[in-house]
């Protein structure tokens, strides 16, 4: 066996997935007129509104530089809006609009696009994201 032929590389492996989960993502994603990175925001969103700029970063593993520039397109689309905290404005939180509570009705079947177009049952899905979950956990720790 061949260590470094590629396509015994667990990295291209979950690189390979990633982009083609993305991809399956993409035309539903278009629908509803946002990018993939945004919809990671707005599902965290439809988790918790009123979220801080760094409590946002820190679930989705965004550095402000990344997530800014996200949240300045969705507040252009009206799903977002950001207000500044009057104790500290350092600080910024971030709201769902209307439009952005509503498109979360729209936006329900994308899940069920990746399960019907992945060919894995529920439960398989679930012990996926465990694994993956627990790689990045382990990974994590051992760096």
């Amino acid at each position: 066996m061949n260590e470094l032929a590629l396509d015994q590389q667990l990295c291209f492996a979950l690189y390979k997935a990633s982009r083609a989960v993305t991809s399956a993502y993409r035309p539903a994603l278009a629908e509803l007129g946002i990018t993939y990175p945004q919809y990671l925001v707005m599902l965290a969103l439809w988790e918790r509104d009123g979220r801080g700029v760094r409590d946002l970063g820190d679930e989705l593993e965004l550095d402000t530089g990344t997530l800014s520039p996200l949240l300045r397109r969705l507040e252009g689309r009206h799903l977002v809006r950001r207000e500044r905290l009057a104790a500290d404005e350092r600080r910024v939180t971030v709201h769902l609009t209307e439009a952005g509570v509503a498109l979360r009705e729209r936006a329900i079947a994308v899940p069920l696009l990746l399960a019907s177009c992945s060919g894995l049952s529920g439960e398989a899905v679930a012990e996926l994201r465990s694994t993956l979950d627990r790689l990045t956990r382990t990974v994590r720790e051992a760096a």
